[in-house]
Formats: structure tokens, C-alpha cells, sequence
């Protein structure tokens, strides 16, 4: 959709003061937002993603999150930070109270594409579970096999994943081909493995709330 141009300062900037609300997001739920974005209109959204890989090093998060927020919030109405925890131990909620700014409840994307009472309730019982979302299926070799080396020392994957009994894929979309490679990832693993479709989740629910 294109904007009035009243919507736009002289710099070309998005103005306050016409609803405007931007979802600072991690690059992995790029296309799960993008989806819902255009499933239900939400045109008064835009979406800037953070590098997925700061997921490799979570103790940035808090930082990158921060300047991004600063570096937008003269531009949008509300500014929505589409995180959970993601391993920040409690510091990125921390960082969005003092900046003002609400983020997605839970641990991770992992508990919210379940809902985070779901996914609490039987935390329990799938302690062994090693969990992959539709994105990282997709980029199981950049954020899996090759961070931990696996490509290079196979012997490694006994020694990480030993504890571990099975690979639980979270399917966000009915999709053949992920079904098939989540598959693959988990027989590399030498994991048993369980397809369970959660959809978006309480990431729907959170960006209809904000909506």
C-alpha cells in the first residue's frame, strides 16, 4: 500500500501521529510475520528484522534491540519488540521496560508458536526434545550443523546430543518438503522424530493484540 504523503516527513521518514506501529523482530520470524501481516491487513505495521545469527551470541540481543528502537522511535506511534527471552536470562525484558516498549512473552519462539501454557505444561515430559521451527528446519546447516561443527567431527553429535531422545519439529505451515528435510535433520542427529503442527501460535495472538 502506498502512503499518503502526509504520512511522511520532508525526509522521507514515516511520521507519528498516524497509527503507525513498527515490529522490531528477529530475522527468523521474518516470514511468519510477514504472513500474518497480509492474512489480516494489518497495513499500519511494518517490520524491521535484526540478523537471525544473534541468536548464536544472545547476550547481544539486549544492545541490538536497544539501538534499533532508538534509532526508529522518533518515526512510529509504538514500536513492538517480537523477541521472547531467547536466552537473554531476563535482560532484554529488563532493557524493553526502560526503553518503554512491550516484547512477546516467553522463553523463547520455541513456547510461544505452542503457547507458552502449552508448551510449559509439558516441559516436563519432553526435557529430551530437541525442538526446530519451520525456519530452522530451513537453515538447520547454518545455525545446527555447522556452528557446532558437525560437518567437521561427527563425533560431536553423540557428545551434545546423547542426551537427547527425540527431534520435535514445531511446523508452522503444511509443508511437504519441510516435513521431509525435518526428517533428514533428525535421522542425522540420530534422534526419533515427531512432526506436531502449531501454526503461529501466540505470536498470532501477541500481533493481534498489538493490532
Amino acid at each position: 500500500m502506498r502512503l499518503d504523503d502526509s504520512v511522511l516527513t520532508k525526509d522521507g521518514l514515516r511520521a507519528k501521529g498516524h497509527g503507525r506501529i513498527l515490529l522490531l523482530a528477529c530475522g527468523a520470524l521474518a516470514r511468519e510475520i510477514l504472513a500474518l501481516k497480509a492474512a489480516n491487513g494489518w497495513d499500519h505495521m511494518d517490520l524491521h528484522c535484526l540478523p537471525a545469527n544473534l541468536h548464536l551470541w544472545p547476550d547481544r540481543i539486549p544492545d541490538a534491540v536497544e539501538k534499533s528502537v532508538r534509532e526508529n522511535q522518533a518515526h512510529y506511534d509504538r514500536i513492538f519488540v517480537v523477541y521472547a527471552d531467547c536466552g537473554t536470562g531476563g535482560l532484554l525484558q529488563a532493557r524493553c521496560d526502560a526503553l518503554g516498549v512491550e516484547m512477546v512473552a516467553g522463553p523463547h519462539c520455541y513456547a510461544f508458536f505452542e503457547g507458552v501454557d502449552a508448551f510449559a505444561a509439558k516441559a516436563e515430559d519432553e526435557i529430551t526434545a530437541f525442538y526446530l521451527t519451520d525456519f530452522l528446519v530451513r537453515q538447520f546447516d547454518a545455525f545446527v550443523w555447522h556452528p557446532m561443527g558437525f560437518d567437521r567431527h561427527p563425533e560431536l553429535i553423540g557428545m551434545m546430543f546423547g542426551n537427547y531422545t527425540k527431534l520435535i519439529y514445531q511446523a508452522q505451515t503444511e509443508d511437504a518438503g519441510l516435513d521431509a528435510k525435518a526428517r533428514d535433520c533428525a535421522d542425522r542427529l540420530g534422534l526419533a522424530y515427531e512432526r506436531r503442527f502449531t501454526g503461529y501460535g501466540d505470536l498470532a495472538r501477541a500481533l493481534a493484540a498489538q493490532a
